[in-house]
């Protein structure tokens, strides 16, 4: 590559975070969903999102030009298949989660991301004088657009774990910081011999949705912290988005906490990004830098996740491809 192709590529590369921008626009309006019926004008759009017609046609164009709208000959928006997952009633609708990684509460931190490089502190810490978990406890707003969009990346990730993970006819699975309990609901709702325990931050249990499963005796909802201990008696213990959010030493007392209080032949099943060696593309990657601006953790490789493992009792026993969509693995460990 000549130095006027380096420079065009990482110009535009440079612009990226305008796509973001316009994303969330969509997904903050709705856009899509009064698209599901055909094209419209952008004046009949303008009106049902209670926006400027100018500036949502700026909007659409540019997210047009990577296919997730089209515009056609008279001015009229299509919503195409790429688009789909942005209608709020799409199965596997992610308009949730585009508000949630859209927030400026993680795109504030990132960047700032040069703070973070030079000090090795969160550069959230920074910004709001505080952990971002501590932010958002103390700020409903945030929290409102992250609750919900965390919720919406769990169910996707949680419905592949759930249809290919070998679970037993009968057990107990313990879904430790599991929110709402998405990934429970989507376990208990597969696999009817099983019986569930959704545990989490007493604020966060509050809010669960277990109660849409119908049958209240699989289940049950326990407030606690995870540094401290967990509860006894599962035979899988899953930990979905929660180890890449914290150093290696608090994630080997998260895995601690787990093996001291599984069964005998229970499970450790970590939901989380695995990283791939050398210069191989992986959205984990992305992910690890807004990890890297926001919180002590970091995305990890096998060989990472098996000295975790090793340092908590547990020998990490295979790493399993979840499908698609997401793009975390299931990283398995069992008693040493």
């Amino acid at each position: 590559m000549d130095a006027e192709k380096s420079a065009a590529f990482l110009l535009d590369e440079g612009l990226r975070y305008v796509f973001s921008g316009a994303l969330r626009v969509a997904a903050q309006t709705g856009v899509a969903d009064h698209l599901t019926d055909g094209p419209r004008t952008v004046e009949h759009l303008a009106t049902r999102t209670a926006t400027q017609a100018d500036g949502l046609r700026r909007v659409l164009r540019l997210l047009a030009t990577r296919g997730i709208f089209h515009e056609d000959a008279a001015g009229r928006f299509h919503l195409t298949p790429l688009g789909e997952a942005l209608r709020s009633d799409c199965p596997t609708s992610v308009r949730e989660a585009m508000v949630f990684v859209t927030n400026p509460t993680f795109w504030q931190p990132v960047g700032q991301l040069g703070s973070a490089v030079s000090t090795g502190v969160p550069a959230v810490e920074q910004i709001f004088g505080r952990p971002l978990f501590d932010y958002l406890a103390a700020n409903p707003e945030a929290a409102a657009e992250f609750d919900p969009g965390m919720a919406q990346y769990s169910q996707l990730e949680s419905r592949g774990f759930a249809t290919i993970y070998d679970f037993a006819d009968t057990g107990v699975l313990v879904d430790v910081g599991g929110g709402r309990g998405r990934l429970l609901l989507e376990v208990l709702r597969r696999h009817a011999g099983w019986r569930g325990v959704l545990f989490d931050q007493h604020h966060v249990v509050a809010r669960h949705e277990l109660a849409t499963l119908g049958a209240d005796h699989r289940w049950t909802a326990v407030p606690g912290d995870f540094f401290d201990e967990v509860p006894a008696g599962g035979d899988v213990y899953a930990l979905q988005y929660i180890l890449h959010d914290w150093d290696d030493e608090r994630c080997v007392r998260i895995l601690r906490n787990c093996r001291r209080a599984m069964n005998p032949d229970g499970r450790v099943v970590a939901l989380d990004t695995v990283l791939p060696d050398g210069d191989a593309a992986h959205p984990g990657k992305s992910i690890d830098l807004v990890i890297l601006a926001s919180f002590t953790g970091r995305e990890r490789t096998r060989t990472q996740f098996a000295a975790l493992f090793e340092a908590a009792g547990l020998r990490l026993t295979r790493v399993i491809a979840k499908p698609e969509p997401g793009w975390l693995s299931i990283i398995e460990g069992r008693p040493r």
